[in-house]
């Protein structure tokens, strides 16, 4: 549709443009804790898919320790001032036309991780718990 307008009737609505450029980036955002709930993520398995039940589950205890929860950690902590900021001043788009409400979707990078971080959590319980 953007396209269209664009190049057939010469009409740029950038409104619709930040709207699709938001939304393909929460839509990557908020199915990254789904991609992890499906063992969905992509994953190195030249050696992984040779391994034991056991070991794989050694190794997505510490993968989930170590690397996804201090990932989603520290994006949620530096996270905060720059979504507080945004609410503080209720941000819009610096593009003459463009959304009103940029505030509400940087709001996703708050929700993003505390997604990944119930979900790994899930995950932990899950591989700890599991009974051979």
């Amino acid at each position: 549709m953007i396209v269209i307008l664009r190049y057939v009737f010469e009409i740029g609505v950038v409104a619709m443009q930040e709207l699709l450029v938001y939304s393909h980036g929460m839509l990557f955002l908020f199915y990254a804790a789904l991609a992890l709930k499906n063992d969905a993520h992509v994953r190195v398995d030249i050696f992984y898919r040779e391994l034991s039940d056991k070991r794989k589950r050694m190794i997505n205890i510490f993968g989930n320790l170590f690397f996804l929860q201090p990932f989603a950690w520290v994006i949620l902590i530096f996270s905060f001032e720059y979504v507080y900021f945004s609410w503080s001043i209720n941000e819009i788009s610096p593009e003459p036309g463009g959304l009103p409400f940029v505030y509400l979707l940087k709001t996703s990078l708050i929700i993003f991780p505390i997604l990944l971080i119930l979900q790994s959590f899930s995950e932990l319980m899950k591989l700890v718990f599991k009974h051979d």
